[in-house]
């Protein structure tokens, strides 16, 4: 794992959507995985602007979100689908056959689960995963407790998973209590991942998830063992990080990065 901090967030979700376009570029046939949330807007801000103003070209990515609540049809505007049309499908040349998330109104979520694993698989797998973390640490909704060898179900929302999410919903009532999620051992199968925190919100959380013990309780953890994860943050939200004159280090001097500073 290495950890990047940059001066802010917009800085910080820049750096992310240029590591996705370079990965793009690099594999126009890029399976790419795909996160939402409010943190990730200015990751696909930037990725419909280079789309728009430099032809970054969508049109051979596959995409795989993370997750998606249960109960919700594709339309509704609570929904993740809704949520990742709005953002970005409609705003790149992605062909909509080749933008997946887990069907959330399945009649048989249980095999519901298990089509979006095997989808995954007959795409080959997924290159490079972008992720976000929850308040209680989690991927996905991968809630505390979650088992790292975990693969997609079915998992119950914790109240401050829920409080999180109420503004995109209209109140934490209007939450959904349930999700079909990618399990942490889904997540570790990608080639490449990257996560992006900003805010002091997130200062606590990502200090416990990058310089704190592995445990099921906050799943970010689970990133530790990843062979090539890159975590990107604002110093906001770097904050309670130990070792932050490094991570600094890092991005100032490692070639991987030249071309990024």
């Amino acid at each position: 794992m290495e950890v990047l901090i940059r001066p802010d967030a917009g800085s910080a979700a820049e750096l992310v959507a240029r590591i996705v376009a370079a990965q793009l570029r690099a594999n126009p046939r890029l399976v790419l995985g795909l996160a939402t949330g409010r943190t990730m807007d200015g990751v696909y801000d930037q990725l419909a602007r280079m789309h728009r103003e430099e032809g970054l070209d969508f049109s051979g990515c596959r995409t795989f979100n993370l997750d998606e609540y249960v109960g919700l049809s594709a339309s509704d505007p609570r929904s993740y689908r809704h949520y990742m049309q709005e953002r970005l499908f409609a705003r790149v040349n992605l062909h909509p056959g080749n933008t997946h998330l887990p069907d959330g109104a399945a009649a048989d979520l249980e095999s519901e689960c298990e089509r979006y694993e095997r989808r995954i698989a007959e795409c080959g797998g997924i290159d490079l995963q972008v992720l976000g973390i929850g308040v209680t640490g989690h991927l996905g909704f991968n809630e505390p407790l979650s088992a790292l060898r975990s693969r997609t179900r079915v998992k119950a929302l914790t109240p401050a998973t829920r409080q999180q999410n109420g503004s995109f919903c209209g109140g934490a009532d209007r939450v959904p209590r349930r999700a079909i999620t990618m399990g942490v051992g889904t997540i570790l199968d990608c080639r490449r991942c990257v996560l992006l925190a900003t805010g002091a919100e997130k200062a606590g959380i990502i200090a416990k998830a990058v310089e704190g013990p592995m445990t099921s309780m906050v799943s970010a953890t689970a990133l530790q063992w990843h062979p090539r994860c890159t975590v990107v943050v604002d110093g906001a939200a770097a904050a309670e990080l130990k070792e932050t004159e490094y991570y600094r280090w890092i991005f100032a001097n490692e070639p991987e990065w030249e071309a990024f500073r």
